[in-house]
């Protein structure tokens, strides 16, 4: 793990070249870097995050201009929005050019592409001059990592280099929008909100309403070792109380303490204001299992702006795994 130094940088662009792998940061979350143009290292990527071969990764690019040879067409809808966007956290679908790797689409006939405004992430991008695979710097279908000390409890031994560029400002994943059946549809909600698509376009983006193969769209991501259950405000503590009742050891994320806890239920605090919700979000989640707990209770936030793609985040941490939770009363 290296300061993300203009000289570690250099070092991380070579290593890239090289068919090696590099953990950066972006705005959104860390990202597992390989040359996409490299069929080896985006193999040797998948296999670091014991991520699905059909599951796409996005691709990551210096600037709007690069997307042309990406892209088989880039529709005006796209232009718009990567003015008004890029750098920044989304994501557009689009249908692809033949260069792309099919190991980089999972087959599909669409890339997904950003261009990230973290200025590490800018600056590796641009000296390495070439397009970079990467997705989130975590174990597949774990919480995303927002600081390098997180891509290294995941990923060490699997990464050649961290750069270490400190926090992540945003904390969530990109916005993913699919341009490349026409009207705009959101894939994956995140900072670059549907009422600012809406607004910018003229026209609502739609939610998707079926589970399209895209980074994050699983039923169960973003997930710790505990289980995770959304709960409303109000049956919370009863919640935890029966849990602890049964022996399990239980956490609460919410903005205060709530009144009445038992012995063996943890408060793990999270901020009342969304951005900051957002950008604490996966280190709270990692927090419940540093402390050995085994269930997490958690309340979603007014979906609406930011905190739509916050809920989707604790649903998707509370989704289905191998084995059901078992009920309680």
């Amino acid at each position: 793990m290296l300061a993300a130094t203009p000289e570690a940088i250099h070092e991380a662009a070579g290593l890239l070249r090289a068919g090696r792998l590099v953990a950066f940061p972006t705005e959104t979350v860390y990202g597992l870097g390989a040359d996409a143009g490299n069929p080896e290292a985006v193999r040797r990527m998948f296999a670091a995050k014991g991520r699905p071969a059909d599951h796409p990764v996005i691709v990551h690019v210096a600037d709007a201009a690069a997307i042309e040879a990406l892209a088989a067409s880039v529709p005006a809808a796209a232009r718009t929005l990567a003015a008004a966007f890029w750098p920044g956290p989304m994501t557009l679908v689009l249908r692809r050019s033949p260069r792309v790797s099919d190991l980089v689409t999972g087959g599909l006939e669409t890339v997904g592409l950003r261009v990230p405004a973290h200025p590490v992430a800018r600056a590796l991008l641009t000296e390495f001059g070439g397009p970079v695979a990467a997705p989130s710097a975590n174990r597949f279908g774990r919480v995303s990592a927002t600081c390098a000390e997180h891509v290294l409890e995941e990923l060490a031994g699997h990464v050649d280099l961290i750069l270490d560029g400190g926090p992540c400002p945003i904390g969530l994943e990109s916005t993913i929008i699919d341009l490349s059946r026409g009207a705009p549809v959101i894939l994956r909600p995140g900072a670059v909100t549907a009422e600012q698509v809406a607004a910018l376009l003229g026209t609502a983006a739609a939610p998707s309403g079926a589970a399209p193969r895209v980074s994050g769209n699983l039923p169960s991501h973003y997930a710790p070792q505990a289980r995770v259950e959304v709960v409303p405000p109000e049956a919370l503590v009863a919640r935890a109380l029966a849990l602890g009742t049964a022996g399990k050891r239980v956490a609460i994320l919410a903005p205060q303490e709530p009144v009445g806890l038992g012995p063996g239920i943890r408060w793990v605090q999270i901020p009342a204001e969304q951005a900051a919700w957002a950008r604490s979000l996966y280190a709270s989640l990692r927090r419940v299992d540093e402390l050995g707990c085994e269930v997490a209770l958690t309340t979603l936030p007014k979906e609406e702006g930011l905190g739509t793609a916050i809920a989707d985040r604790l649903r998707r941490a509370a989704g289905p795994r191998d084995l059901e939770p078992e009920p309680l009363a």
